[in-house]
């Protein structure tokens, strides 16, 4: 017989849960400081520069393989999800 759980959990914004007495690790969240983080990318022929318009982490992967060499769009989820390399390098 299907059931719900005997237990559930409420969060509160701003806590850290944790089973020790000091908090180890943290993963970030939803507030800005959390999101809005640098990345570098860098490589022969490759300049720095920076990139003014909202990114999101799923462009790492194909933008890496666009400076490598290797097709982005060979990637299936690239595909599915019709995922762009970061601005200006693609």
């Amino acid at each position: 017989m299907n059931r719900v759980p005997d237990l559930f959990g409420i969060t509160r914004y701003g806590v850290v849960y944790t089973g020790g007495t000091k908090k180890i690790a943290e993963h970030g969240g939803a507030a800005p400081d959390d999101r809005d983080v640098p990345l570098v990318v860098t490589g022969p022929g490759h300049p720095a520069r920076a990139i003014g318009a909202p990114v999101a982490t799923t462009q790492i992967a194909p933008t890496i393989l666009r400076l490598l060499g290797p097709d982005p769009w060979a990637l299936r989820a690239v595909r599915e999800e019709g995922t762009r390399v970061l601005p200006g390098l693609g």
